[in-house]
């Protein structure tokens, strides 16, 4: 069996940050696409669509689909073509979706905003592999603080995106909003140039012909099963109530700039984070991080079901963006747990693609949820759902102890 070499604590990890820092800087400017079509894009589709809106989350959700679709791909293109390659052929497919989700608010055709969505989110696919690629390099004690490194890529993230919706939303006047979904080229275009940069080997001829082990036998690990989960449940319940949130503020007569707003301060809150969750996870382990921004999650719903003031969405919406960062990126580190060097693509790309199909179905019930049920009831959901993962990941520590034993 041919294996990837094993990282030198000193050399290795010198090469790692390098990388790192690189992989941050193309998540930031990767992640504000994110940003902008959450921000926007229930909006664009709101302006597009005629007497019923029930739809107009649909292209945040076809973002997300094309995400979930192009986990799979990602992983296979990585494996043949090497990381850099796949990712930078990303950032060229992702200014595509920008241009065309711009001419589709330009011509009016909410089809075509769809499938620009979907093509930038297709790209996105590689984007969030972005924390396993600094892991590639790095030794184990030093890859939870890799991954994390990669997140605070989208602190910055949660200032250009925002911030790019504020300024760029009346560029092509009288018509709104077309020019914040062309920013999305550009900011593609300089991911590409920083891509180019990272090095990270690609996989030897022998690396490819070795698959390991069949991947049933590895997602049906234990491990494997509590930390997709988490990651689903953590994921899925953030893009649930941030997808749904810019309408709900409009709806309860708060300005187009408060919910951009809500969104930056949201997605800071995501990332910031970052600069330390590598390092509470080496302290206080994976579990207990995942199970504190869980318990996070529940506070957001909390604080969102107290009001509908201004105060009342942000605050919830940091919760929302902290209790994600620990509950994700402590289960993304107990995926890498699970897998042998020569199983890594597979297996990340079997995640993604399960996180972000579960996601996917999430951000197009938000619309239906809110436009139906109301605001109180977006939030309500989240209780079941933390309650379901932490209840998984106290069986699993359970579990993992009395083996021990």
């Amino acid at each position: 069996m041919t294996s990837a070499p094993k990282p030198d604590p000193v050399s290795g990890d010198r090469l790692a940050r390098r990388n790192a820092l690189l992989l941050a800087a193309a998540q930031a400017m990767g992640g504000a696409t994110a940003s902008i079509v959450v921000a926007l894009g229930g909006l664009a589709g709101h302006e597009l669509l005629g007497a019923d809106k029930s739809l107009a989350t649909l292209p945040v959700t076809f973002f997300v689909l094309g995400t979930a679709c192009g986990t799979l791909p990602a992983g296979y293109l990585m494996r043949h073509l090497g990381r850099r390659t796949a990712y930078m052929a990303a950032a060229v497919l992702g200014g595509f979706g920008g241009v065309l989700a711009c001419l589709g608010i330009i011509q009016g055709s909410f089809v075509t905003l769809l499938l620009g969505t979907m093509c930038a989110g297709f790209a996105g696919a590689f984007v969030q592999s972005y924390r396993f690629a600094a892991a590639d390099t790095a030794s184990e004690s030093f890859r939870p603080k890799a991954i994390s490194w990669v997140m605070t890529g989208g602190l910055i993230a949660g200032i250009i995106g925002p911030q790019s919706v504020i300024l760029t939303a009346d560029l092509f006047l009288p018509i709104m909003f077309a020019g914040s979904f062309a920013t999305i080229a550009v900011l593609n275009l300089v991911g590409l140039c920083l891509l180019a940069f990272v090095r990270i080997p690609r996989p030897t001829v022998s690396e490819r012909m070795e698959t390991g082990r069949p991947i049933l036998q590895i997602i049906s690990q234990e491990r494997f099963i509590v930390a997709a989960a988490c990651g689903i449940g953590s994921y899925a319940m953030m893009s649930f109530v941030m997808t749904a949130t810019p309408l709900a503020m409009i709806a309860c007569g708060h300005t187009q700039t408060d919910a951009a707003l809500a969104i930056q301060w949201h997605v800071l809150a995501m990332f910031a984070p970052s600069f330390f969750t590598g390092s509470l996870i080496t302290r206080f382990g994976k579990a207990n991080v995942v199970a504190f921004g869980l318990t996070l999650l529940v506070g957001c719903g909390i604080v969102a079901l107290a009001g509908v003031e201004v105060e009342n969405f942000w605050f919830a919406l940091v919760l929302l963006g902290i209790g994600w960062n620990l509950a994700f990126i402590g289960a993304t580190s107990m995926v890498t747990d699970v897998y042998r060097p020569e199983e890594r693509n597979k297996v990340q790309a079997t995640n993604d693609f399960l996180i972000f199909g579960f996601v996917a179905l999430a951000s197009f019930s938000s619309g239906n949820v809110l436009n139906d049920f109301g605001w109180q009831t977006i939030n309500w959901v989240l209780f079941p759902v933390v309650l379901v993962c932490l209840a998984l990941l106290g069986w699993l520590v359970l579990r993992e102890r009395r083996a021990s034993f």
